[in-house]
């Protein structure tokens, strides 16, 4: 007889196994972010008093560009319909510097201007149509219950990527560059302060209309 022939097959202890197992899920559990969407961060306004009146509205028209959207995702841009979404950052910053009818501060701030921003206004602005200055201009955008999340994000990027290209090039930087200014550092935050200075980032949301609008 063989030797070791009736010897019983080892066995793999599988108790351990589990003990293995249980530890990498603990340890990917801990160890994995979850990413958290958290929408829009957007201050709204408050709701209206029912019982006040509504507030009189002294802008004159001119000074608001007026951008709508749909339920089925078309824009009317100044009563204008548009298919590229991408033109209204080009729109909304000949609008912001227009400079057609500046006060006394409105003088002074288009004197402030680096000579790239003037040759804007100078091209571009002072328009009879658009905003009488800067510090006037109001950007409204007014979105359709239906309208895509898609489109209402696409329209706000466009819209404050125009803010952050004037932002940028008052002080020499582009648009980025912009963005990445560390407000706690105090150069930087003068630096941010003085792009700002004078335009400020007007952006007026209007309360959506029903699906169908």
């Amino acid at each position: 007889m063989a030797k070791g022939k009736n010897r019983p097959a080892a066995e793999v202890n599988s108790g351990s196994m589990a003990d293995i197992a249980f530890l990498l899920l603990i340890f990917f559990l801990v160890t994995t972010t979850i990413a958290n969407d958290k929408g829009i961060a957007m201050l709204l306004p408050p709701k209206p008093d029912p019982n006040e009146p509504p507030p009189e509205v002294t802008k004159n028209d001119r000074n608001i560009f007026k951008i709508q959207a749909n339920s089925m995702d078309k824009l009317l841009v100044e009563d204008e319909p548009m298919r590229d979404v991408t033109e209204l950052r080009g729109m909304i910053k000949d609008f912001i510097l227009n400079f057609r009818k500046p006060s006394i501060e409105g003088k002074e701030l288009y004197n402030s201007l680096p000579a790239s921003l003037r040759s804007h206004v100078n091209s571009k602005g002072k328009k009879d149509n658009s905003s009488d200055e800067p510090g006037e201009a109001v950007v409204s955008f007014k979105a359709d219950r239906g309208t895509s999340y898609e489109l209402y994000i696409q329209v706000l990027d466009e819209i404050n990527a125009a803010y952050n290209e004037i932002y940028g090039q008052r002080i020499g930087l582009t648009a980025e560059e912009f963005l990445q200014l560390d407000k706690k550092d105090p150069e930087q935050k003068e630096l941010y302060q003085q792009a700002r200075q004078g335009i400020p980032r007007a952006i007026s949301i209007a309360e959506p209309n029903k699906i169908g609008g």
